[in-house]
């Protein structure tokens, strides 16, 4: 189970980092537009390199995670994604985040605990 749990909070780790770095290439990006140089420049953007490469290996480990667990486990443990996502906000963003939220946190953190209670 240890290994299981690892490997999922692993996964959610590099999910969440993939969403950080995206977060992170647009804001070095101009506004969105449908033209070639909008796309060439995002391209050519080291962070969204970096997402695909993130959300490459988050789901190849997640390939390995359905292969290898029960999927009504697996499964809502990607909602860890969230608390790290949270935690970029708060940490990398610099966002204000209100007491509702971090109130979310603690049901989804406590809601993973009880679905590995076993």
């Amino acid at each position: 189970m240890l290994k299981f749990i690892l490997l999922s909070l692993t996964q959610t780790i590099l999910l969440a980092s993939g969403q950080v770095c995206l977060k992170i290439s647009m804001q070095h990006m101009e506004k969105f537009s449908f033209t070639w140089t909008y796309f060439k420049h995002l391209f050519t953007n080291w962070y969204f390199a970096l997402t695909g490469l993130l959300f490459v290996s988050a789901t190849i480990l997640w390939m390995y995670i359905l292969k290898h667990y029960p999927f009504s486990i697996a499964y809502p443990i990607t909602s860890f994604a969230y608390v790290f996502g949270m935690l970029a906000a708060l940490l990398i963003f610099k966002e204000a985040i209100p007491p509702a939220r971090w109130i979310g946190v603690i049901l989804i953190v406590a809601g993973v605990f009880f679905l590995l209670k076993q």
